[in-house]
């Protein structure tokens, strides 16, 4: 195994995704990938990128986001794990499973945040797509049930 893909998000759970991630790839010697894949620009009315406000926003959350996924990656460096930080925007599954075929991945490691209900027919499981879309195996671990 050589490359593992591990996306993540800022919900409760990413340490225990991480640390998951971390453990094969000690035991494997595989590069992991840190992957957040970041909502799009909201694009308000055709072709105009909205108000400045809103612009300004969402340029913060970036931000924030960016240097959450880079100290990911550096708490995993500094356990002797060669592990490299993408942020990514777009539509989630279509971005995590583009980048584990760009990135050769072996692997993709990532949480389930147990949707039930409404919650998982109007809105769906990134990790149930993700595994039905792929042939690259898949490896879930349980996280905190989202309310």
């Amino acid at each position: 195994m050589k490359n593992i893909l591990v996306p993540l998000d800022l919900k409760p759970g990413t340490d225990k995704v991480s640390a998951m991630a971390c453990r094969l790839a000690k035991a494997t010697g595989a590069k992991l990938w840190l992957l957040h894949v970041a909502a799009p620009q909201p694009d308000l009315v055709g072709y105009e990128a909205g108000p400045q406000y809103i612009r300004d926003v969402r340029a913060d959350e970036l931000r924030e986001e960016h240097t959450w996924l880079q100290r990911c990656a550096a708490e995993t460096q500094a356990q002797d794990i060669v592990a490299q930080a993408i942020l990514v925007m777009g539509p989630t599954v279509e971005v995590i499973l583009k980048e584990a075929k760009r990135l050769n991945a072996d692997l993709i490691v990532m949480g389930n945040h147990g949707r039930h209900g409404l919650a998982k027919a109007f809105i769906g499981s990134v990790s149930e797509e993700v595994i039905h879309a792929d042939a690259i195996p898949v490896l879930i671990v349980p996280t905190p049930k989202e309310e």
